[in-house]
């Protein structure tokens, strides 16, 4: 028997309860929400803990209320910009209503994760930080709960650098920038990622001065050939993008403060947002105590999840992988599948689509140009199209952008969009991926016209015409069928 933590017996005198449970799930947010209601639904015997908010990072501080608030600015950028005969007009946005409009998002959203949802689906929900007293047991608050299987789903939180100076100047993350109702007059952000970038357009377009410092490359995880449209247009807009600045040191007062690179520069503005990446919630778990092995990474887990405790499963960004929240609720059907129906279940990355929601966006699943060279050299087909020449995309003004295909063999290994609606569009390539269709498959399609989605049908379409144009077989059997048919 385990021993029940002192610390939580000494704060003051309360009756310890004991729970057996079949899944105990740490972490409500998207991947511990979505075990629990396929797990009970099923028929499984369930218990939630969650010491925070219920709908975790993703609802509370990331997806939701970024994309709330981009939508705002986006608003705000189409009713200054003058096009297609319209006069624009000064913004004179109201930076507490956009926020506004964010809290109404996500108040609408969270009844779908609420406590009491999860509850009348017959989840035991417990509000309290859970951690491992044992390898078969967790404590949270003044319970005890034993279960067949765990599942650590407490997801990640922004890293915040050990910049000199940075612990004494207020400043944001994403955990906070949406508590802010004053406009800042000029935001300076540390990092040139998904988060800072999508930050930076949705401030620039609400009327603030955007300074994004970044020490390598911004979006350096993307297809280059595609960040680069994405930057052009955000320097066009009057973001101030600085690439190589390396931050050495923040100092000042709201209002003041002053941003220093290790090469020299200095950078003053009256806000700072940190974005420079995101490290995992696994430290407070005890996890020594379950047998659970980890890293700064995240938990260490096999192609079915399971950590080195094989009762104890890890999903979405405690399991150390690609940090989405659609990745999250993919794990949380691989556990379903084995921890809850006893499949073998396997999880992979080769098939996962991300997205960056600046305007224009940019979406990627599979392999970059540059991996699928790496991979499989010159039997590489890259099939290109851009958006210039789709009539849709003409016809409402955005034509900057592109998609290209990498095809090994007449497969998809990989597909890159930037341009708009790019997070939609490529979701045909990761159903493409995913269930191993051939290029056939798309260019045999027939899309509505005009749509933006008819570029995927043109890159379909590069990759077969050469194989039908430029090839002299063809062209032979071309003029012999035109003779026989004489």
């Amino acid at each position: 028997m385990s021993r029940i933590d002192p610390e939580i017996l000494a704060e003051k005198p309360v009756t310890m309860t004991r729970i057996d449970t079949d899944i105990c799930i740490i972490g409500a947010g998207s991947g511990g929400l979505s075990v629990a209601a396929g797990a009970v639904q099923m028929g499984a015997r369930v218990v939630l803990l969650e010491g925070h908010l219920m709908g975790g990072d993703c609802l509370n501080f990331g997806c939701v209320p970024s994309k709330a608030l981009l939508a705002a600015g986006h608003k705000a950028h189409e009713t200054a910009t003058s096009d297609f005969g319209t006069p624009g007009h000064a913004p004179g946005t109201d930076f507490a209503a956009a926020k506004d409009h964010v809290r109404a998002v996500i108040d609408q959203i969270a009844p779908v994760d609420s406590q009491e949802r999860f509850e009348g689906l017959g989840v035991q929900v417990i509000r309290e930080y859970g951690r491992f007293i044992s390898e078969r047991e967790v404590q949270a608050g003044p319970h005890v709960i034993t279960a067949r299987r765990f599942v650590i789903a407490t997801g990640s939180g922004p890293f915040v650098p050990p910049i000199p100076g940075l612990d004494t100047v207020p400043h944001f993350t994403n955990e906070t920038i949406f508590d802010l109702r004053d406009r800042p007059d000029h935001l300076l952000i540390v990092g040139a990622g998904p988060i800072g970038l999508e930050m930076a357009q949705a401030h620039r377009r609400l009327g603030s001065r955007v300074t994004v410092l970044e020490g390598a490359k911004a979006l350096a995880k993307d297809d280059p050939e595609a960040a680069a449209v994405v930057l052009k247009t955000l320097r066009a807009e009057g973001i101030e993008i600085v690439e190589g600045a390396q931050v050495a040191s923040v100092s000042g007062s709201v209002g003041a403060i002053t941003v220093e690179t290790a090469d020299g520069q200095s950078f003053d503005g009256t806000h700072v947002l940190v974005a420079v990446g995101r490290k995992v919630n696994v430290d407070k778990l005890d996890l020594e105590k379950a047998g659970v092995e980890y890293d700064r990474r995240g938990v260490k887990v096999d192609a079915s999840l399971k950590t080195s405790n094989k009762r104890i499963y890890a999903i979405g960004d405690a399991a150390g992988g690609l940090q989405f929240t659609h990745v999250a609720g993919y794990h949380a059907g691989i556990v379903v599948r084995s921890a809850v129906l006893g499949l073998p279940a396997k999880a992979s990355t080769h098939h996962i689509p991300w997205a960056t929601y600046t305007s224009p966006e940019l979406a990627q699943v599979g392999l970059t140009e540059a991996e699928a060279r790496e991979k499989f050299g010159d039997t590489v087909f890259v099939a290109k199209a851009e958006f210039h020449h789709n009539d849709r995309a003409i016809a409402t003004g955005q034509q900057d952008g592109f998609a290209k295909v990498m095809v090994v063999k007449g497969r998809p290994v990989g597909a890159t969009i930037v341009g708009p609606q790019a997070g939609e569009l490529i979701q045909i390539w990761a159903l493409a991926i995913a269930s191993k269709l051939k290029m056939s498959a798309i260019s045999g399609m027939v899309a509505p016209y005009p749509t933006l989605g008819e570029i995927n049908k043109r890159v379909a379409g590069a990759y077969f015409s050469p194989k039908l144009f430029d090839s002299p077989l063809v062209k032979r059997i071309v003029r012999l069928v035109q003779r026989i048919g004489r």
